[in-house]
């Protein structure tokens, strides 16, 4: 290994993936350097909302998109998928686990933009723990130490499941220590069941989202810096009147586009909503054309600015 020199790397000069392992390999500490010198952005003003890409799905072992149980599987399409979306007009961030946020770091794809670290990703797709949600990424201070804006847990919450209360204790302690730091605590509550079946459902009626919201939005010391993280569903009046904490809408994997497309509208058109959070939605759209989707959201988000 000594025998390897590496020209000197002095920004986003990352241009190929063998590239990127080979300063995983051989310079680690560039990472930290590339997040010392990103060139941030702030929070959106009075009227702004937000367009953030979304991609901590793989790191909770979720790789399948619609009927593609590997979509997410391949790190350098994943890679090429988010530097298309960043690029696109009207989008204003990332949200990623450790491991995404630093390649795309060194890639330079982060310049002038929001970057939200996800936080816990101990609760595997399909595990017999899968509700007892472990902190197993980023945590405040490596979040601060990184110049992130903030970071997001999913908070699931099921009566009949002991992991919920490791899950509510932990991200209250999150949304502490965020708000401590004057950092963004995105929190992304669900009411969740168990199926006769034994697979995890979270229950998408209203009235179960405003439960959830309820609890969620109590968590931790201060709600100061507290935004939510919930889903466009029927009834998206009565669910915001629960609150009065800024909200992003997420994406998910719907099956239908379109339709997708029109419940974030009108959602977007409601007061404390403030913007998307959408991921497999764009990156993996039918046609795979991500460019075009990326766009109809942008689009979206900058008619519910206006």
């Amino acid at each position: 290994m000594s025998d390897i020199t590496l020209p000197a790397f002095n920004g986003p000069a990352v241009t190929t993936y063998e590239q990127l392992t080979r300063i995983r390999a051989t310079r680690p500490e560039e990472i930290a350097e590339a997040a010392a010198r990103r060139q941030r952005r702030g929070l959106p003003g009075d009227d702004e909302r937000l367009l953030i890409i979304a991609a901590d799905h793989p790191a909770r072992g979720a790789l399948a998109v619609r009927d593609r149980p590997l979509a997410m599987a391949s790190r350098a399409d994943l890679l090429d998928r988010l530097r298309t979306a960043l690029s696109r007009p009207g989008v204003d961030g990332i949200l990623a686990a450790p491991d995404v946020l630093e390649d795309l770091l060194l890639l330079g794809a982060l310049e002038g933009k929001l970057a939200f670290g996800s936080m816990n990703r101990g609760g595997l797709q399909g595990s017999v723990f899968e509700l007892d949600d472990r902190f197993t990424g980023f945590d405040a201070g490596s979040i601060d130490a990184m110049r992130l804006d903030g970071g997001k847990m999913l908070c699931r919450i099921d009566p009949a499941d002991h992991g919920t209360v490791n899950t509510l204790e932990s991200c209250a302690r999150a949304v502490s220590e965020l708000a401590r730091r004057r950092l963004v605590a995105m929190v992304e509550p669900f009411w969740s069941v168990r199926t006769e079946s034994g697979a995890l459902r979270n229950d998408l009626s209203p009235e179960a989202v405003i439960k959830s919201i309820s609890i969620a939005q109590a968590l931790g010391t201060t709600s100061a810096y507290t935004w939510l993280k919930i889903p466009a569903i029927a009834e998206m009046e009565r669910v915001m009147a629960a609150t009065t904490l800024p909200a992003l809408l997420l994406g998910g994997d719907p099956p239908d586009i379109d339709a997708a497309l029109a419940d974030w509208d009108r959602a977007l058109r409601l007061p404390g909503v403030r913007g998307l959070v959408v991921g497999r939605a764009l990156l993996y759209p039918p046609d795979d054309d991500v460019a075009a989707a990326v766009d109809g959201a942008a689009a979206l988000v900058r008619e519910a600015r206006a």
